[in-house]
């Protein structure tokens, strides 16, 4: 019987227990080579906070864990009773349906694109109003010119004695207005 890949419906915020969940209660029942991967699609996000850079993973299917397995009665229950398990997403609630392998595709391609380089949690638009929060111009009110995501920085057009001053300034010195 082949491997696919189905979404179950977990408590937010628990995906990992139920990842962890059903690895331990498939090695626990000896049907580990009935499960494939299991996957929480995520990405890694930098946001500042109190001027410092964290780095923090944001989920993109928050409340559902992606499990590659073959599908029996045994593998059904085995997920359906580990703790925090809603049920699965699709099909009957005692039978339900695999997602296609392009949804899969889709959803490895965008985890293996976030893996080298974390995405900032605020975007920036051209057009868009910021105020200066650290440097020589803080207070002052700047209009982006253009963002930088690889260098996290932006720039911006600051009013300075009634004209327009191009800055260059790094996320954290800017916050929404």
């Amino acid at each position: 019987m082949a491997k696919r890949w189905y979404v179950v419906h977990a408590f937010s915020g628990y995906e990992n227990k139920v990842k962890a969940g059903i690895v331990e209660y498939a090695e626990r029942a000896e049907l580990s080579d009935h499960f494939g991967r299991i996957l929480v699609p995520s990405e890694e996000v930098v946001e500042i906070r109190d001027g410092k850079k964290r780095t923090s993973e944001r989920k993109f299917f928050p409340g559902y864990v992606l499990v590659e397995m073959e599908l029996s009665e045994e593998t059904w229950h085995l997920v359906k009773s580990v703790p925090q398990v809603l049920g699965f997403i699709g099909g009957k609630s005692d039978k339900p349906a695999p997602i296609t392998q392009k949804e899969v595709d889709r959803i490895l391609q965008r985890v293996e694109e976030n893996v080298d380089k974390p995405r900032p949690k605020i975007i920036y638009e051209p057009g868009e109003m910021v105020r200066v929060t650290d440097g020589p111009f803080t207070d002052f009110e700047a209009v982006v010119e253009g963002v930088d995501y690889d260098k996290n920085k932006l720039q911006v057009s600051v009013l300075i004695f009634g004209r327009s001053t191009p800055v260059e300034l790094e996320f954290s010195q800017v916050a929404k207005s």
